[in-house]
């Protein structure tokens, strides 16, 4: 590297790299590039080995912008947990034309079909794809692994110890996606999954409610079984068993039974207390008549003395 030679900017160099690589280059292999030219080459290349990642993400991101305003055909696209240049999207046609001469290549629908269920299910085995689509899938497997979209990522616990098949990176760099995360629905995907298993959960304690639940009965089940679920206790010792309808009304009866009981007795004592007092009362007022008869008498001696004293005077 002659020193005459006026160096590159650091994004110049960024472009550089992702013009001749068929690969999506990460910060790290393009840091790693720069610090092997200034082992090699010396003088000052060594300047851009004292980049950092920050300052590589940096100038990526400057190369974007200039290249997103000039309108050249192509930007800079994160893929597979790396750079690289696409084309724009307008610009497809025109260049299926120039490369493919107008012909399609394109995955069947059924090898399609295989690979969503390996991208959204991985590791997934060969049984487990077979049951969601319901046909044999040797073939599309052979033929995804042949395209080198799909590859075998380990072995399942399972009796037999079956091949599990995941994604690649070309599948990433084929559909254009940064990570498998990308994939669209995942996040609805994991939520349905996730209230699937809550419902599988809270099924036996809801079931166990509705056993001792009659119909016609408006019960506080749910809240109870959501509270059983949290606690872990049984549904015996959280729940008490609904009443049938007759038996609510013979409650109800049993009570108003004892009411009337305990009114009663209440009332046969107080009767007894008012009985009481009038019993005193009547009693003086028999002392009271009795001293009246009393003193009636003594009048009625006296007058019947002053009746005999008339009739001897007149006689």
């Amino acid at each position: 590297m002659s020193d005459v030679n006026v160096l590159p900017e650091l994004k110049q160099l960024i472009g550089a790299m992702l013009f001749v690589s068929k690969q999506p280059l990460t910060l790290g292999a393009m840091r790693r590039a720069l610090q092997q030219v200034a082992e090699k080459e010396g003088g000052a290349a060594r300047d851009f080995a004292k980049a950092t990642e920050s300052d590589l993400a940096a100038a990526l991101e400057a190369l974007k912008l200039e290249m997103e305003s000039r309108n050249l055909g192509f930007h800079v696209a994160e893929v597979a947990h790396g750079f690289k240049l696409e084309n724009d999207v307008n610009c497809g046609p025109w260049l299926r034309q120039l490369l493919e001469k107008g012909r399609t290549a394109h995955l069947s629908r059924p090898a399609l079909e295989t690979l969503a269920i390996i991208a959204y299910r991985q590791p997934a085995t060969r049984a487990e794809i077979e049951a969601v689509r319901g046909v044999a899938v040797d073939s599309l497997i052979h033929n995804l692994l042949e395209l080198q979209l799909i590859k075998v990522v380990g072995r399942s616990e399972l009796p037999g110890k079956p091949w599990q098949y995941g994604t690649t990176q070309a599948f990433l760099e084929h559909f254009g996606l940064r990570a498998i995360d990308d994939l669209p629905g995942v996040e609805e995907l994991r939520r349905m999954e996730a209230e699937q298993i809550k419902r599988r959960e809270t099924a036996p304690v809801e079931a166990a409610v509705a056993d001792d639940t009659p119909a016609g009965i408006e019960t506080e089940a749910a809240p109870a079984a959501e509270a059983v679920a949290v606690s872990g206790k049984s549904v015996d010792e959280d729940v008490e068993p609904a009443q049938e309808p007759g038996a609510a009304d013979a409650a109800d009866d049993e009570v108003v039974k004892e009411d009337e009981a305990e009114l009663e007795g209440a009332s046969a004592e107080a009767e007894e207390a008012v009985l009481d007092k009038s019993a005193a009362v009547v009693d003086a007022d028999d002392d009271d008549e009795d001293d009246d008869d009393d003193d009636d008498d003594d009048d009625d001696e006296d007058e019947e003395d002053a009746e005999d004293v008339k009739k001897r005077g007149k006689s």
